[in-house]
């Protein structure tokens, strides 16, 4: 993606986590997402999807990426190196490839949707673009919610593509974004998905939110 708040794609691949984002980037608990277990980790029926408005989404978020880099979420990569395949080490590189991004807030307000990247907003209108659903190599699934720009800052991306593990209209927990000026192309993009929780969360608060579960 060559837009000018798009963040690097990062070629390095870690072994993918089963759920329904494509690097299973996040740890909060299905309950907080509404959906079921088997929702959760991709498993569903194609007649289980349905649209989902942007307000879902609405709200002051934050990038997770610097709790990360400081530290703060060193507990969760200890916690995944017990009873996963790679060490805390090698969960954190995963992570900080997943994680990493120049926008470290984002809010969504009506059809609106801002971009802070060192404190500098650039906005957009966007409206709703369909879903996709797309298969991923452990045989899970997972639904993709885009969103076009339909007027706004000329720097602000021509697509939004939301991935929560959420399959039908429900109030995010958090999300996964990917952004760019390419649709297609953003469906490709599986090791990079800047995760975004409520603003008004403290990092120890996201911190016990991953430990959860």
């Amino acid at each position: 993606m060559t837009h000018p708040i798009a963040r690097p794609v990062l070629l390095a691949l870690a072994a993918a986590l089963a759920l329904a984002a494509p690097a299973g980037a996040e740890t909060a608990k299905p309950h907080s997402h509404g959906a079921s277990d088997a929702v959760y980790r991709g498993y569903f029926e194609d007649a289980q999807v349905h649209p989902r408005p942007l307000s879902d989404w609405a709200g002051d978020w934050q990038s997770v990426y610097p709790y990360l880099l400081d530290g703060t979420l060193d507990p969760v990569m200890a916690h995944k190196a017990e009873g996963g395949t790679q060490s805390a080490a090698e969960y954190c590189a995963y992570y900080e490839t997943g994680y990493k991004t120049d926008v470290e807030r984002i809010t969504i307000e009506g059809d609106k949707v801002t971009f802070y990247r060192a404190g500098q907003p650039v906005a957009a209108q966007y409206r709703a673009d369909g879903q996709e659903i797309l298969t991923y190599k452990k045989g899970n699934r997972g639904v993709r919610y885009v969103f076009a720009k339909a007027a706004g800052d000329a720097a602000a991306p021509a697509f939004l593509q939301f991935s929560d593990h959420g399959i039908a209209p429900q109030k995010a927990g958090h999300y996964h974004l990917y952004w760019g000026d390419d649709r297609a192309a953003l469906l490709s993009e599986v090791t990079n998905w800047p995760t975004y929780y409520p603003r008004a969360l403290s990092g120890a608060e996201i911190l016990h939110e991953m430990l959860e579960h």
